[in-house]
């Protein structure tokens, strides 16, 4: 069963481990939990439905309350702490393309806004509801999640959109094939949130984002059905497809998607690596990112981030035998960067691709320790999220934020940002824990993953604001130095002031005018994306 108020699975808690806490609390010191709103409050005081009548349309109000909110810091404050106003008049879980077709027909004859709703995993408020008079609509593909076709010859697979991550890997999987998308989300995220949010992976270097797995597929928009064929290639002017990625539900509904798959790897191994500073670490990366050596990941901490991952790691003898082997090596536990370096695919190209690899690790003075630090991690990688539930019951606010960057560029940025997520509190004399990592890497540059954790403030509203001021800080420092606005996580309502400085206002009047042709009454999840 799914948490109603958090993230993940009721039944999995994450202790938090007695080494973390201690530094918690010596870093910004002693939390205190607060008291969670009650369900049964939001159920009271839930207004009544504005929608018609429809046997598609269910006016549950725990399920209105279910699909008024993503896990974004704002949907958490409103359902942590009683602060949710807005709901959805009305849900509908349509089984076929069929029926979304007629919802959306209700919509358009209603005058209803209509919000996709996918896996409900947005972290940027890509489903939060607006405030309208218009009745709100929330159109949930939980049950559209069909495997309905694969070609093996062509290697396409086409999925109805509602299809969660681990669902759709045994379709493949079980027929000898892999999509090999994985982003921190997998086992809750749909496909067609990945596709219309630009989703990345965690192995996107073998196996692609999800604008280069994406081939094809059909759109519901109020003007109609848009299809797009999955052409292997075509010079037939602008493709549509690259429109449609990103376009956060403001389309219309996308129903059909095909994908590109391959054929299950020989290997898939994670190495653990040390570096004795960020400079060397950098370098290093840098360097096999300029390559073609075949990596399927790489993901580079700074010194704080490891520091806060052994501490976490909860092993204390394996700890502090890895710190005394480190030592020995002549790499600090306060300088030291740690860095997990993943090789997919036939056992021959992953064999040169490592030893390619870590030869230039070691002309960068990296210490390799093996996979069982990338064992650990492959078990564990969808489980940090589960973090957010344990250091929230202990009075902790923890987020995140990202850019990718020139390789010019990185360095500096991810500094400045730290800095201002530091300076951000600095009039309160609040203390903030901040650390970053590398978690995608190009040839021309890398994305920069910053979380950040402070304690909760006495109410709510004054936690929320907290927050506003350290996003803001943050993402006018990305602006300014140059980076996008987001890397992986999307737009939704938390980044679309920021949109125009990236795009230019006629970036932005040309998308617009773009959407009020396919949805001329704006209905289709106002309020996203588009300053």
């Amino acid at each position: 069963m799914q948490r109603w108020n958090g993230w993940g699975d009721e039944n999995i808690y994450l202790e938090l481990p007695t080494r973390a806490l201690r530094m918690m609390h010596d870093l910004i010191g002693k939390g205190q939990g607060r008291p969670d709103y009650p369900r049964e409050k939001f159920i009271k005081r839930m207004p009544e439905s504005r929608l018609n009548s429809h046997p598609l349309i269910s006016l549950d109000p725990k399920l209105r309350l279910d699909h008024a909110h993503g896990q974004s810091f704002p949907d958490w404050i409103g359902l942590r702490g009683g602060k949710l106003r807005r709901f959805p008049d009305g849900v509908a879980l349509p089984t076929t393309a069929a029926e979304i077709q007629e919802l959306l027909k209700f919509a358009i004859d209603n005058n209803a806004v209509v919000i996709p709703y996918g896996g409900g995993t947005s972290v940027v408020g890509h489903l939060e509801v607006p405030e309208t008079r218009r009745p709100v609509l929330s159109l949930s593909l939980e049950r559209f999640n069909r495997l309905t076709d694969l070609d093996s010859n062509s290697r396409l697979a086409t999925f109805e959109s509602g299809i969660r991550g681990p669902q759709l890997e045994y379709q493949l999987n079980s027929r000898g094939f892999i999509l090999g998308h994985y982003p921190q989300s997998f086992e809750y995220s749909s496909l067609g949130g990945w596709v219309v949010t630009r989703s990345s992976g965690q192995q996107s270097r073998h196996y692609g984002r999800i604008e280069q797995l994406f081939a094809g597929g059909e759109v519901l928009t109020p003007r109609g059905a848009l299809k797009l064929p999955p052409f292997p290639a075509s010079a037939a002017g602008p493709d549509l497809r690259q429109i449609l990625l990103g376009s956060e539900g403001k389309m219309g509904v996308l129903t059909k998607v095909v994908v590109k798959i391959v054929a299950l790897p020989e290997k898939d191994d994670v190495y653990g690596v040390f570096f004795p500073s960020w400079e060397r670490a950098f370098h290093a990366v840098q360097s096999i990112a300029g390559t073609d050596i075949t990596f399927s990941m790489m993901r580079l901490s700074n010194p704080a981030e490891t520091m806060t991952n052994l501490a976490l790691s909860g092993k204390g003898r394996q700890r502090a035998l890895l710190i005394r082997y480190l030592r020995l090596r002549g790499i600090s536990e306060k300088t030291a960067c740690m860095c997990l370096v993943g090789f997919t695919g036939s056992r021959r190209l992953t064999a040169a691709a490592r030893r390619a690899a870590f030869s230039i690790i070691r002309r960068h003075n990296g210490i390799c320790v093996g996979k069982p630090m990338g064992n650990a991690w492959k078990r564990n990688r969808f489980q940090s999220a589960y973090l957010r539930n344990t250091l929230w019951d202990l009075g902790y606010a923890a987020d995140t934020l990202e850019t990718a960057i020139t390789w010019d560029k990185v360095t500096p940025a991810m500094k400045a940002i730290e800095k201002s997520l530091h300076d951000a509190l600095k009039p309160d004399n609040q203390r903030i824990h901040v650390f970053s990592h590398l978690s995608h890497v190009y040839p021309s540059g890398s994305s920069i993953y910053t979380t950040f954790l402070f304690r909760l403030a006495a109410t709510p509203s004054e936690t929320l604001e907290v927050w506003k001021r350290l996003k803001q800080s943050a993402s006018q420092t990305i602006t300014a130095a140059g980076g996008t606005i987001s890397h992986q996580h999307g737009v939704g309502t938390d980044h679309k002031k920021y949109m125009t400085a990236e795009k230019g206002a006629i970036g932005i009047q040309t998308l617009e005018q773009m959407f009020n042709y396919l949805d001329p009454k704006k209905q289709m999840n106002p309020g996203k994306l588009l300053p």
